[in-house]
């Protein structure tokens, strides 16, 4: 087993300045491919799952803006929905920057919505305690809707 590949279980942070080192020298017959590989794949993995859990919030809080902020407002005069709106800027202004610094998530974003849909749909009926038939079986939302910072579905 190789210096590198022992360092990998011992140190993770010194074996990853050392295989950035040895790529940046070309040396690359040091390299310890088997755990470099493994580490690009979490890479990917981990920003493709970023992508669903910010999809997955904020699809969640579009459906209770559309289905359930007309029924807050007649309970209590005083209810804007400040919050919700809070965590729609906040969800996209994080979106919109892990797109723009991995644009190559960009060509799974539909594929990204349709995996947070499902469990959008299933948070936002716990959270408002409405029936999950409330809300539409698919997402009724489209890429630009859900990445504009000005969009708010209409309220039912």
């Amino acid at each position: 087993m190789s210096l590198l590949r022992n360092l990998y279980d011992q140190d993770y942070s010194a074996w990853a300045a050392q295989t950035a080192e040895l790529l940046r020298q070309g040396r690359f017959a040091e390299l310890d491919v088997e755990h470099l590989v493994e580490e690009l794949g979490d890479m990917a993995k981990t920003q493709r799952h970023e992508l669903v859990s910010r999809l997955r919030i904020l699809l969640a809080h579009l459906l209770k803006w559309q289905f359930q902020v007309r029924q807050l407002s007649e309970r209590w005069a005083e209810f804007e929905g400040k919050s919700w709106r809070n965590t729609l800027i906040e969800q996209r202004l994080a979106l919109r920057y892990l797109l723009e610094e991995n644009p190559g998530l960009k060509g799974y974003l539909p594929a990204a919505v349709a995996k947070a849909y499902p469990q959008a749909l299933e948070l936002a009926a716990r959270e408002s305690e409405l029936p999950t038939e409330t809300f539409p079986a698919a997402c009724p939302y489209s890429e630009p809707q859900i990445l504009d910072p000005d969009f708010l579905p209409p309220t039912e």
